[in-house]
């Protein structure tokens, strides 16, 4: 596991990180551009007379365009999904605001902090399909400097790539960071970028060339290059490799942005520093508390403490969280559970529903199992997903490795271990009732629909609810962050029982394991089925 250098405070880290992902996206596409030109140069297609100074001034426009098409992605990016305001939901806030200030004066808002921060994020979305608009007019025209085909139809070339490619940017949600689970050199992924961008570099180009020469077909005759057979099929070509390389550059650009932000931050002093001697542990605890919620540093922060606890490369850092005092393990493990519980909070109020009277469980279980405000919560609990699991596996390793590590036995003093498996257990529950799944305990309900779907029943001990379980279709997003999720808390408490098997052994033996590993009152399900799950976990059956 190689890890970056200790350089920046967390404080600079954004902007450290962002001023070098400026300066390596402005090499790498300089050197592309550089290259391809030389490479097209020996190709025998029909080129204009080589001039210098053409040259140099398409090669400082696209660069130009292309920091601005950078700038673009540092503003859209976000670590986690960010809700955006539809079309119509921006023009209805903006008729109710106009309407208040015509009627009632111009005292108050209509707009929720809520509104203000999607609408915020949908005028970001729309400058971006703008900036890509410019940038790929100029970029295209640049690429193609010494083509046949006119300035006016290079440009209107060069927009509709930049539509299309906005568009597709967005839909697939590129925006979002995605941490690799190994920790690459930079080389090794500057490399594996080199060969993924290429094939998406080309279908993108594909695309843009396609729709743009449909949309040329419409243009006025005097836009329209009059040549022979063999100099319109040269003409294309040239085009068509121009919006490659822009296209190449664009994605080079991208995969950048992803492996710069997604390095590993050491929240450390230097080992062997007084710093380290005292307190190595104060950065990352500050930057766990203090940074803002979804945040790139927070979830750096979370990271940095994933691969403390999991890993031994840094084994005088997981030392230091046992302490003495214990203050310093409880600040962690509150860390750790903090995004479990709100988690399972917002998977609670997903599924939760009144149902009044009703009486017939079996219409109940035949009514539709989700509607759009339900999803939208359901879906919506899982944009923290990669801290959820962070702090899952950090929890389960600090458990786990206590058993050997706490001399000071901190972490069973402090009840944590309690606290922590309760958590991972009542998480677990809510996520197999959100894809449906039956959640045990000896008087659980089930009932059985056409389809053969196994429903089930649990209380939450709240009078006049009743959770139940929500079918999610297949393939889905929420389907797949379900399982993903699921699967790190069972592997989470997999590791915890391992480690203290034979406690857990002794407990259940004597009717006890409710008293010695549930604590606190559950956020979902009754400590019943909580001590069953347990139970199948010590014998290694909770599938």
């Amino acid at each position: 596991m190689s890890s970056a250098a200790i350089g920046p405070s967390p404080p600079s880290v954004i902007k450290d990180r962002r001023l070098g992902f400026l300066i390596w996206q402005s090499i790498s596409t300089a050197s592309i551009y550089l290259l391809s030109s030389l490479l097209l140069l020996l190709l025998p297609l029909r080129r204009r007379l080589f001039s210098l100074s053409d040259f140099l001034l398409s090669f400082l426009s696209l660069q130009a365009f292309l920091l601005l098409l950078s700038s673009s992605f540092l503003i859209l990016l976000s670590p986690s999904p960010v809700p955006a305001a539809s079309l119509p939901e921006l023009l209805i806030s903006l008729l109710k605001s106009t309407l208040k200030c015509v009627i009632g004066g111009f005292s108050g808002s209509v707009f929720t902090e809520d509104s203000i921060f999607r609408a915020r994020r949908s005028l970001k979305s729309i400058f971006f399909l703008v900036v890509c608009l410019v940038a790929g007019t100029f970029s295209v025209a640049a690429a193609c400097w010494d083509s046949d085909e006119g300035a006016y139809a290079l440009g209107m070339r060069g927009a509709v790539f930049g539509l299309v490619y906005g568009a597709h940017y967005l839909f697939r949600k590129r925006w979002i960071l995605k941490f690799p689970i190994i920790q690459r050199p930079l080389f090794y992924s500057f490399k594996k970028g080199f060969y993924l961008s290429f094939p998406r570099a080309l279908k993108m180009s594909v695309q843009g060339f396609v729709y743009s020469f449909v949309l040329l077909l419409f243009l006025h005759d005097e836009y329209k290059v009059k040549a022979t057979i063999g100099r319109w099929v040269n003409n294309q070509i040239r085009v068509f490799l121009g919006i490659f390389i822009v296209s190449f550059c664009w994605e080079m650009s991208h995969h950048l942005l992803q492996v710069v932000h997604t390095r590993r931050f050491i929240f450390a002093p230097p080992q062997g520093s007084a710093a380290a001697e005292t307190n190595p542990s104060e950065t990352l605890l500050e930057a766990l508390e203090q940074s803002p919620p979804k945040s790139l540093l927070q979830h750096l922060a979370y990271f940095d403490l994933c691969m403390v606890s999991e890993n031994n490369t840094e084994p005088w850092r997981r030392a230091a969280f046992f302490e003495e005092s214990g203050e310093t393990y409880r600040c962690v493990v509150r860390a750790c559970l903090r995004p479990l519980e709100n988690f399972t909070s917002k998977l609670v109020e997903g599924l939760e529903g009144k149902y009044g009277d009703r009486s017939d469980l079996f219409l109940e279980q035949m009514s539709p199992p989700m509607d759009s405000h339900a999803y939208s919560k359901l879906n919506g609990a899982f944009d923290d997903f990669e801290i959820c699991a962070w702090s899952a596996r950090s929890l389960a390793a600090l458990t786990a490795r206590s058993c050997r590590e706490d001399r000071c036995g901190v972490a069973q003093i402090s009840g944590c271990n309690t606290t922590a498996i309760t958590t991972l257990l009542t998480s677990l529950l809510a996520v197999e009732a959100c894809i449906g799944k039956k959640t045990g305990g000896p008087s659980t309900s089930q009932f059985l629909s056409p389809t053969t779907m196994k429903w089930a029943t649990v209380s939450t001990g709240k009078k006049d609810y009743r959770v139940t379980a929500v079918t999610v279709k297949k393939q889905d997003e929420l389907h797949n962050k379900a399982y993903a999720i699921a699967d790190v808390l069972r592997t989470s408490i997999y590791q915890i029982v391992s480690a203290f098997w034979a406690d857990m052994q002794a407990s259940a033996k004597s009717m006890t394991l409710d008293r010695d590993w549930i604590g606190g009152k559950p956020l979902f399900g009754a400590r019943a089925v909580l001590v069953q799950k347990l139970f199948n976990f010590i014998e290694y059956r909770a599938v």
